[in-house]
């Protein structure tokens, strides 16, 4: 009865799960392609039609054939199900995202009433209420009401953030304590969870170098494994019987069997995709999005980054210090001049100098002829007045006369301060002082960056008395200031052409050119679409730390992956000779093709315990310190 019962197991696993693995292996025959479920059925047909043959001949040895038949297709669709079970662990933060954003939303019509509708038909400038304890279902900007708003999920981190009029506002987000009347400003695809999602789902589908390699030599490996099984067979049969005139035809059937056992690809397809899926997930779940394949990559080869000033090692919201007036103007009357024209530019300077302004009551006036100069600042008529607003480069190109006041301007300038100077037809009206804060986390971040090796530099478009005061305050060495932006890409060029492999991190308009020329481009914050979608990284955080964070997820996933890939081609490769020499028997090699699979799969596992390890030991050399 037990040969009745591997006859009956052998066949039910071959036609009932195995089923589609032979659909699989025909199309692939048909379009001429030899894969691993090509191979797969090699030597599962191989065990069944050896099992049977012993079946009926008693001495041969049945029991090991139909094993063979039933182990590599269990195997396989086992594999294949971890493998999945893997990929779809990783989508969980996709899932969990979209999750967060209500199915409806509380509109305020003009007549103050409310109606909850479909989130489907909310539109770009609605009004919205959010109580407490709910979550936003829009991007917006709060037109009304004062709380702290939980972003943990989207972001990352842990603490509150307070809100009030003016701030932007991530849907998804969790209103903690009063109620918001948030205007809306992106919905649908345009929303930043489903841009997050969105870009998920890109960078899964990309594919760093070492993985297309892999795909590339897949190809001919299943052409390796066929052409080693032959030989094997060569050997034991034509070989054996010219040397010693006998032929092993018993030793050459395991011989073939062994070759497709041990030479099964599953392995070295799964080396290099499962630590890279499962370490985009854990990046995800930080609030960190790799956009491509090759982040994961290039990040362990870069040795210097390239950090933005404002929004990147700044608050990024500066605020007035102090407006200085000349020639007969007050100080009303150059804020009211300067944030007329301001109130067209959206830099984060300008925004500034109109929001103080506005709080000291100043009368906006209407410009014509408003002009951006990139890189310096603006301009526009007023009252049939030419009116400057810019940097001290600006008003020398101009012919604007400040030298009375540079003592006073670099005094500003030296205390980290950006001075803002207000010309009206070319005859100096004032300056404006703004000064932005330094991130909480910015001097310890650039600290542990140093500590890994990493030489840091600062590039912005403010002068250099500026830029050195804040780098000083960081401990960063190298500065490059005043340039434009349409020179900071070729700014990083010349870094690479000296060899260095660098990142650059921004989150303005301006900063889009430097990270597409990067070797790695990380994006810091909701930043503005078009760097985001010009970075390989997206830190959906303001804060600094995801800039470690990332590098020990791309450091990890990237080690994993290779030691996945020496791990599948030792086995492979050590155990195709083996076993064309007859060493291996069927049931040795299937133990062996386990032991690859399992070994690949622990050590992708393994990601998320070191990268705790490599935060813990970053926490401790800095206590140390």
């Amino acid at each position: 009865w037990f040969r009745w019962v591997m006859l009956s197991l052998a066949l039910f696993t071959m036609f009932v799960p195995g089923w589609y693995i032979k659909k699989m292996a025909y199309a692939s025959l048909r379009r001429g392609i030899l894969n691993q479920h090509v191979l797969l059925e090699f030597a599962a047909f191989g065990g069944l039609i050896g099992g049977s043959y012993g079946f009926f001949l008693q001495p041969w040895p049945m029991a090991d054939f139909f094993a063979v038949c039933v182990f590599v297709t269990s195997y396989h669709i086992l594999s294949g199900y971890v493998s999945l079970l893997v990929r779809t662990r990783s989508s969980q933060a996709i899932k969990k995202l979209m999750e967060l954003q209500p199915a409806t939303a509380r509109i305020i019509r003009e007549d103050r009433r409310e109606e909850e509708i479909p989130i489907e038909l909310v539109k770009p400038g609605d009004l919205v209420r959010v109580r407490s304890g709910e979550n936003l279902p829009v991007d917006g900007v709060v037109v009304d009401g004062v709380s702290t708003v939980d972003q943990s999920f989207v972001t990352g981190e842990p603490i509150p953030i307070l809100k009030r009029k003016g701030d932007e506002i991530i849907g998804g987000s969790t209103n903690q304590q009063g109620t918001l009347i948030v205007e809306v400003t992106k919905v649908g695809s345009e929303s930043f969870l489903q841009q997050i999602a969105q870009h998920i789902q890109e960078a899964r589908a990309l594919k760093p170098g070492i993985v297309i390699l892999i795909d590339r030599v897949l190809k001919y490996f299943v052409w390796i494994v066929l052409t080693a099984a032959f030989i094997a067979f060569f050997i034991w049969t034509v070989g054996a019987w010219l040397i010693v005139g006998e032929i092993y035809l018993e030793t050459a059937i395991f011989a073939i069997l062994a070759v497709l056992v041990m030479g099964y690809p599953c392995a070295l397809g799964m080396a290099t995709p499962l630590a890279m899926i499962k370490g985009g997930g854990i990046a995800a779940q930080k609030g960190i999005l790799m956009r491509s394949g090759e982040a994961f990559q290039a990040f362990n080869d870069v040795n210097k980054i390239i950090l933005d000033k404002t929004g990147t090692l700044t608050v990024g919201k500066p605020k007035v210090i102090q407006v200085i007036t000349c020639n007969e103007y007050d100080e009303l009357s150059l804020l009211s001049i300067a944030a007329s024209i301001e109130i067209g530019s959206d830099h984060p300077l300008g925004k500034a100098i109109v929001d103080h302004a506005l709080t000291q009551n100043a009368d906006l006036m209407p410009v014509d002829e408003f002009q951006t100069i990139t890189g310096h600042g603006v301009r526009g008529m007023i009252q049939d007045k030419e009116i400057l607003v810019g940097n001290s480069r600006f008003m020398l190109k101009e012919g604007v006369i400040i030298s009375e006041f540079e003592e006073q301007i670099k005094n500003f300038e030296n205390q980290g301060f950006t001075v803002i100077i207000i010309a009206e037809n070319n005859i100096l009206a004032g300056f404006i002082a703004v000064g932005d804060t330094l991130k909480d986390d910015a001097k310890e971040m650039i600290e542990l960056l140093h500590e890994e090796g990493f030489e840091t530099v600062i590039l912005t478009g403010d002068n250099w008395r500026v830029a050195n005061t804040i780098a000083q305050k960081l401990g960063i060495k190298e500065v490059l200031a005043e340039v434009l932006p349409q020179e900071k890409a070729a700014k990083i060029r010349e870094l690479q052409a000296e060899g260095y492999k660098v990142a650059m991190v921004g989150d303005g308009i301006n900063d889009a050119p430097a990270l597409m020329q990067a070797d790695i481009g990380i994006a810091i914050g909701a930043g503005t679409d078009i760097a985001i979608e010009s970075a390989d990284i997206i830190l959906v955080s303001e804060s600094l730390k995801g800039i470690l964070d990332a590098y020990y997820i791309g450091k990890s996933s990237y080690s994993k992956t290779r030691q996945n890939v020496a791990l599948a081609f030792s086995f492979n490769g050590i155990g195709v000779v083996a076993a064309v020499m007859g060493i291996i028997h069927p049931i040795w090699a299937m133990i062996a093709m386990a032991l690859s699979i399992s070994a690949i799969l622990l050590n992708s596992f393994g990601s998320r315990s070191f990268i705790r390890s490599q935060r813990l030991k970053r926490k401790n050399n800095h206590k140390n310190h």
